[in-house]
Parts: C-alpha cells; structure tokens; sequence
C-alpha cells in the first residue's frame, strides 16, 4: 500500500494545485488509520512539537514514564522505542509516513511487552515527536492526542510554510484538542499557544515564572544542576547535559509526566541517569587532546543555543564545520555563516544533504555570512580562519587535524545521521565513523 502511494504521488504531484495536494494527503492518512483500525484510539498519546529539542525532550518524557513501569512507545527523528527497546530511525524523517506510522502503532498496541518481569499488552502511552510538516500534511490523522508539548517555536521551514506566523498557526493546531497543553513560557509565542489550548494548561520556563521552573542553576562543562520547581514540591537535578537549552527541556518532560501521576522522587532518578541521544551534543573521545563534539543543530537558535551553552567549556579555540541543508529554508543559510562567523574561531562550511540542490551553490550562500558576521576584532580571512571544502570528510579531516591540545571541535548538522541525501540518492555517511576513521589516522584510538 505504502509503494503504492508513493508511486501515485510521484506520477500526479506535478500536475496538481495545493488544495489537491493537501486532499490527497489527507485521503492517504485516512487510508492508512483505517487500514491498520485506528490502533492508537485506547493509548495515551504525548505529542512533542517544535523548532529545537523535541528528540531529546520526547526521550526524556519516554524514559521517566518506562522508569514508572509504564509501556511506553515512542517515535523521534534519531530513535524509534517499543518496551523499553530503542533502536535508529533511519528514515531521515520526523514524523514517519502514516502507512508506517499506523503500522508502528499497531505493533506497539498488540505485540507484548514484560514490565518487572510480566509479560503486558503492549502500549499504553505513546510519545510522538511531530513536525509542523506532519501536522500539515495530515500524516497523525485519527492518532488522538492527549497532552500536546512546545519546546519551541524560531526561524525554520519557511521553505515550506510561506510566513513565520503561518508555520507557527501549523503548530498551534496540535493543541485545540489536546486535554493538556505543555507551554514554553520563555518562548515568545507562548501566548499565541495558550490561545490556541483548550484543554488544562502547565507552564515552564527558565527565564520566566511558570508552573514547572528552574532556579539556582550552576553549570558545568558536561552537566547542569538546578532546583526544579513545581506545584507538587521541589528537588535538585543534577543534569547529566550541558546548556540552558537542555535544562527546559527537563522541564518540558517534566511538566509533560507530573499530570500522569509521576513522583519527584522518581523523575529526578531518571533525569540524573537520562540515556543521552545520540548526535545531540555527543562527546567522541578517542584518546585525542582535544575535544570533538557531534550535534544535529542546524537553526539559527539551535546554533546561538549550543555556542551560549559551550561558552567557558573550553580552553582553546573553537573549530566549527557545518553546513545547509539543500531543497530548504534557503533564508537561514547566510545566518548561520553569520552566526559562526562571530561565534567560532576557525570557521569550515561544508557540505550537508544537498538533495537536489546545486552543493556548491548552498555551501556559497552559507559561506557568505562568514565574514559579514564576524567581529571587527576577529575578522575572518578565508584560507586563514575560514575554509570553504565540499567534501564533509575533507572537512572533518582539516577541522581534526589543525586542532591543538584544549581546542573544541565542534561539527553539526548531521548529528545521528548515517546517510547523506544527495539528488534522489542517500550515500552512506556517518559522523561519527568519519571522526572515528579520522583520528585512527592521526594516531588516536589505536
């Protein structure tokens, strides 16, 4: 059924207007509730929504309600987990197709799970990690959702969605129904979800008063300990993540378990013993005097984020390789030079899934915001502090091997990744592996 969809799509897509396009995904998610009967009607459905920190987050949320000896199902960008099992998503997807998503759901209602030893029937609760493109394109139709969570709404997707303000009216959609509605309340359009909630509304925040907050927070290089502040009492988290940006997303876990009866005593069990995703701010360490950072961030703010929360974590100078993403938001390009070029001290754009983008012409428009955004005191000299190379590896091979003892590398935008998306073909990529392969060269982790 699924190849048959993809099939149909490909021979119309051409030839139809938008209304006909959003009708026909529309009719595939409808097609596909019904041909696996609805499985998600009976679970309780927790569905995470946002720009940044929406893998992590529904992890979290995933892992403390498995803590609680729940039967937990959940589907993210970097992982898929059923019964406490994870294993990759290697779809390069989100929000998977509906045919795929019905099936997911279906085997995670029916297939048995053990909790404590007894074997169960499967899911109860199921944790979904859903995009502004899921939403519109009707992929979670006939999934009721009981709780609806924001991590975040900044600049993405405006490929897709023509305005900021209707990419975030997309989102809002997924909390007019909901029975609970976990909010951001350091985001700036907090209010406009507010509005948009129906259903019992919990607040968090960092910066701001909320119902779920962070105070006394102390950082560390690797970690973050805080007082974790909520209408049931208050305990001490001591993060096992860096940055301001993964303590809110404790608090969206947090705010998004506490309505399901969890106690403090156990979230904090499992906040202090959180899996950490892979590709989001992973440390590869193979033996080399330096450090070498992995991250999927590829936003403006998931940039600003991770340079805010590095800031002071290291002793030398910081390395970044990065680039953007072909057939997307062409507008964050330029920023993100920008961004790097102010931020880091040795810029190197590369490339990072073309699709069927011109590689060099994106790497172009990358590169073009170096030198604009740079500081008047540390201006970037291409050849010097900033490098243009088109093959990810060479870049990582540069980036790796100008590196001094305390200096940072930090490489993003591929984080979990094991494919690169070039024209219609995914090509065998890995971060990880080429960092791996790299150092062996240069004499680490023999």
């Amino acid at each position: 059924m699924e190849q048959f969809w993809n099939a149909l799509k490909k021979q119309i897509k051409p030839l139809m207007p938008s209304w006909a396009i959003d009708a026909s995904h529309g009719l595939r998610a409808v097609a596909a509730a019904m041909s696996y009967r609805f499985p998600a009607r009976g679970m309780t459905v927790i569905a995470v929504t946002g720009t940044n920190g929406k893998t992590t987050t529904a992890n979290m949320i995933a892992q403390i309600l498995e803590a609680a000896n729940e039967r937990v199902a959940m589907l993210s960008t970097v992982n898929f987990r059923i019964a406490g099992r994870s294993f990759p998503n290697e779809t390069k997807m989100t929000t998977i197709s509906p045919f795929v998503l019905q099936q997911f759901i279906a085997k995670a209602r029916t297939n048995g799970a053990r909790t404590n030893g007894a074997r169960t029937n499967g899911a109860k609760f199921l944790v979904l990690e859903t995009t502004s493109h899921a939403i519109k394109q009707h992929r979670i139709w006939g999934i009721p959702i009981d709780m609806a969570v924001l991590t975040n709404v900044t600049h993405d997707h405006l490929d897709y969605h023509a305005t900021f303000k209707e990419y975030r009216a997309t989102k809002t959609r997924l909390f007019r129904s909901a029975r609970f509605a976990i909010i951001n309340h350091d985001d700036p359009s907090a209010s406009v979800f507010e509005k948009a909630s129906r259903g019992t509304r919990l607040s968090y925040g960092v910066h701001t008063r909320a119902d779920i907050m962070a105070r006394k927070l102390f950082r560390q290089t690797g970690s973050t300990m805080f007082s974790l502040i909520t209408p049931i009492g208050q305990v001490v988290i001591d993060l096992p993540l860096p940055g301001l940006f993964n303590v809110s997303n404790a608090l969206a876990a947090a705010a998004a378990v506490i309505p399901y009866g969890v106690s403090l005593g156990l979230l904090k069990k499992t906040l202090e013993h959180f899996e950490a995703v892979s590709g989001r701010m992973e440390v590869l360490s193979f033996g080399q005097p330096f450090t070498v950072l992995v991250d999927y961030a590829h936003t403006p703010d998931a940039f600003e984020k991770i340079y805010a929360a590095l800031k002071g974590g290291y002793k030398g100078r910081l390395i970044h390789v990065f680039g953007a993403t072909g057939d997307r938001d062409k507008t964050k390009r330029p920023i993100l030079g920008a961004l790097a070029g102010r931020n880091a001290d040795i810029v190197i754009v590369t490339n990072e899934d073309p699709y069927t983008e011109d590689p060099q012409e994106v790497i172009d428009q990358v590169a073009q915001g170096v030198a604009r955004g740079a500081r008047k005191y540390d201006p970037k000299r291409l050849g010097e502090n900033f490098f243009v190379v088109a093959d990810r590896r060479e870049a990582v091979r540069l980036a790796l091997g100008m590196a001094k003892r305390n200096d940072l590398v930090l490489l993003t935008g591929k984080g979990h990744e094991r494919v690169m998306a070039v024209g219609t073909t995914m090509v065998p990529y890995s971060e990880q592996a080429v960092v791996r392969e790299e150092l062996k060269e240069l004499g680490y982790g023999r």
